[in-house]
């Protein structure tokens, strides 16, 4: 019996044999290139770990600075702190994501041992307008993080805004929004305030012994000035 291949069960079958044989082949392509996808995805997180950190990776390997640096991993529900020592002090970073004006903005932040003043910041984006929203990976931008404190006066959570110049913050410290990209410097904003107070609360309510034995010296020294 000689084949029609005219005829549309041929077609329907060569069509599906062809798509299988293609959608076969991808999977295994895909089951091959995983490791290296998920190598490389690993590796980006470390390069954008230590850039929060201040920790200038471009003339040495990024992973094996990352696992000098971090060494340990705090989970908090569904959320992950890395711990890190720089320079013999300890540091936390805290991953971040909101949404920009064309899509997810994202990053991490890097605190001090106090859990309060930021030590740096590094953000990313998926698509902000180059010259504008784009702005939020550069370096500028981000040193005018360092030093800002995310509690207020009563040491309640309060994160820091980001502003047009001349616009002020009840009760919060800010840093100038950028130019010309309002939307995505308000989603920088938003995204630090939903982290910091509602995400990472619980890490954040729990603050160092550090500062608790401190605060107990200042207490008997305050008492003993005045007994004197």
């Amino acid at each position: 019996m000689k084949l029609n291949t005219n005829s549309n069960i041929y077609t329907f079958v060569y069509m599906t044999i062809v798509v299988v044989i293609v959608a076969v082949l991808l999977a295994l392509a895909n089951q091959a290139l995983k490791p290296r996808q998920d190598a490389n995805i690993l590796l980006d997180k470390q390069k954008q770990i230590l850039g929060a950190l201040k920790v200038d990776w471009m003339e040495s390997d990024p992973a094996e600075i990352y696992y000098t640096l971090v060494n340990d991993t705090l989970t908090f529900g569904d959320k992950e702190v890395y711990v890190a020592n720089v320079n013999g002090a300890t540091k936390y970073v805290l991953p971040l994501s909101g949404k920009g004006l064309w899509g997810g903005i994202g990053g991490y932040l890097a605190l001090d041992e106090d859990k309060n003043t930021i030590y740096g910041v590094n953000f990313n984006h998926e698509g902000e307008t180059p010259g504008l929203g784009a702005k939020i990976v550069e370096l500028p931008f981000r040193q005018s993080f360092e030093g800002k404190h995310i509690r207020n006066a009563e040491g309640s959570v309060v994160s820091v805004a980001v502003l047009k110049q001349g616009k002020l913050a009840e009760g919060q410290e800010q840093v100038d929004a950028i130019s010309g990209a309002t939307i995505t410097s308000t989603g920088v904003s938003t995204m630090l305030n939903e982290e910091l107070v509602n995400n990472y609360k619980e890490f954040l309510s729990e603050l160092p012994a550090v500062e608790e034995e401190t605060a107990e010296e200042e207490n008997v020294e305050s008492i003993e000035e005045e007994e004197e």
